[in-house]
C-alpha cells in the first residue's frame, strides 16, 4: 500500500471500521494515559498558538489575547514565519475591502497519546471573527472549525513543549492558517534501503537475534492471510492492505509501539481509532524500520528467513509498492511469502521473480 493512495480514505476508514482489539493486541496498543492536567496543558498551548494566528489578522493595535506558549526553538521560528505570512494576508484582505475587528479562538482537546516523554494531541479549533463595517453590508461574523495534530516533547525541566503542528483537514485553508503549515526544522533525509540482488546461489545469513518471536510472526500471517483479523482495520479500498498486514504480524512477534506523531515516519503504532503512516505505508514502514534499527538491509532476497520482509518497487520509480513477509523457507533455501493485496499464502520467491523480472526488490532482516 502506498501512502499517497491511502491518505484520502484512511480517516474515514478509521472512524467507520474501528474494531475492538483482542487481548494480545491490546497488550501492545496501550499507551500511557494522559492526565487531566496534561491534557489541559496541551489545550492551553494549542489555544495560545492558534490565537496568535488569529490575532495576526485583526485590524487592531491590541490583539484580543496574546498568551505565551512553550514551543521548541525550531517551531517558534517556523511560527514566526507563518505569522508574517498571515500579516501579509491581512494586507491583501484590506486591499479587497475586508477586515476584522475582533477574534475569538477556542480549542477542545479530542484525544491524547502520551508515552516516554513524547505525546500527540488531536484538537478541534473553533474561531469566530467579527467583520469590520467597511461597506456597511457585511454580516456580523464569520466562523470555522479546524482540526490539528500536535506533537509534544518534554523539556529538560520536565515541562511539555510543542514540537510540531499540522492541520488534519482537507480542502481550503482556514483564514488564520498559514499557506505553509508550521513544521519543525527539516528532518534528516529518510534512510535509504539497499536494493537486494536476486541471483542464486548465495550464502545463507541465519538469524541470530532472540529479541522477537519469528515463528509467531509467520503463524499470525498464515492464520489471517484470507480470514482477516477483526481486531484491525482493513485498507484494501484505501490503496492496499499489504503493509498493514505485515505490521500486524510484526506486532504478534513482539514489535512494540513507538509513540509520537502519526505522520512522522520515526514513529510506529496502531490503536482503535488511528495508526501511524509507517504502519500502513510501504515507504514509511521501510524508513521506520531502518531509522529505528529494527531492520537492516539484506544483500540478496534469497537471504530472507522466516519473519523477514521483502518489498517491491514494481516500476522502478524509486517508490516502493508492495510489502510481504517470509513465512516458510525450504531446505533448499527458497523463501515463501504470505501477504495481503492480493491475499496470498506461501508463494515462492521464485514465482514472484519470474512474474516481475524487471522490478526492484528490497529485503529486510527483522
Amino acid at each position: 500500500m502506498t501512502l499517497s493512495a491511502a491518505l484520502g480514505a484512511v480517516l474515514a476508514l478509521a472512524l467507520s471500521t474501528a474494531g475492538t482489539a483482542g487481548s494480545a493486541a491490546a497488550a501492545t496498543t496501550a499507551a500511557a494515559p494522559a492526565t487531566a492536567a496534561t491534557t489541559a496543558t496541551f489545550g492551553r498551548i494549542a489555544e495560545a498558538v492558534l490565537t496568535r494566528r488569529t490575532d495576526a489578522l485583526l485590524d487592531s493595535h491590541r490583539p484580543l489575547r496574546a498568551r505565551s506558549a512553550a514551543l521548541s526553538a525550531a517551531l517558534a521560528r517556523s511560527e514566526d514565519g507563518g505569522l508574517s505570512e498571515l500579516r501579509a494576508r491581512k494586507s491583501r484582505l484590506a486591499a479587497l475591502g475586508e477586515a476584522y475587528t475582533a477574534g475569538d479562538t477556542r480549542v477542545t482537546v479530542d484525544r491524547v497519546r502520551a508515552a516516554k516523554g513524547r505525546a500527540t494531541a488531536w484538537v478541534t479549533e473553533t474561531t469566530t471573527l467579527t467583520y469590520e463595517k467597511i461597506r456597511g453590508d457585511e454580516p456580523p461574523t464569520t466562523g470555522f472549525q479546524a482540526h490539528h495534530e500536535l506533537s509534544f516533547t518534554t523539556a529538560p525541566d520536565g515541562t511539555w513543549r510543542l514540537a510540531a503542528m499540522r492541520s488534519t483537514d482537507t480542502g481550503t485553508l482556514a483564514v488564520n492558517q498559514p499557506a505553509v503549515t508550521a513544521k519543525t526544522a527539516a528532518a534528516a533525509a529518510e534512510p535509504v534501503a539497499k536494493r537486494a540482488a536476486t541471483t542464486t546461489p548465495v550464502a545463507r545469513v541465519p538469524k541470530t537475534s532472540t529479541a522477537y518471536n519469528y515463528a509467531a510472526m509467520a503463524a499470525y500471517s498464515e492464520k489471517y492471510w484470507s480470514n482477516y483479523n477483526p481486531a484491525y482495520r482493513k485498507f484494501n479500498e484505501a490503496g492496499g492492505d499489504c503493509t498493514n498486514f505485515v505490521s500486524q504480524a510484526l506486532r504478534a512477534g513482539g514489535w512494540k509501539n513507538d509513540s509520537g506523531t502519526a505522520s512522522d515516519y520515526r514513529n510506529w503504532w496502531y490503536d482503535t481509532s488511528a495508526q501511524t503512516d509507517s504502519w500502513v505505508g510501504v515507504n514509511e514502514w521501510s524508513w521506520f524500520g531502518l531509522s529505528s534499527k529494527r531492520t537492516t538491509s539484506l544483500a540478496n532476497v534469497y537471504q530472507a528467513e522466516v519473519g523477514d520482509v521483502i518489498q517491491m518497487d514494481f516500476d522502478r520509480d524509486g517508490s516502493k509498492d508492495h510489502t510481504m513477509m517470509v513465512t516458510y523457507r525450504s531446505s533448499s533455501g527458497v523463501p515463501y511469502l504470505t501477504y495481503h493485496s492480493v491475499n496470498t499464502y506461501r508463494k515462492s520467491l521464485a514465482s514472484i521473480l519470474a512474474s516481475y523480472p524487471r522490478s526492484y526488490y528490497y529485503a529486510y532482516r527483522t
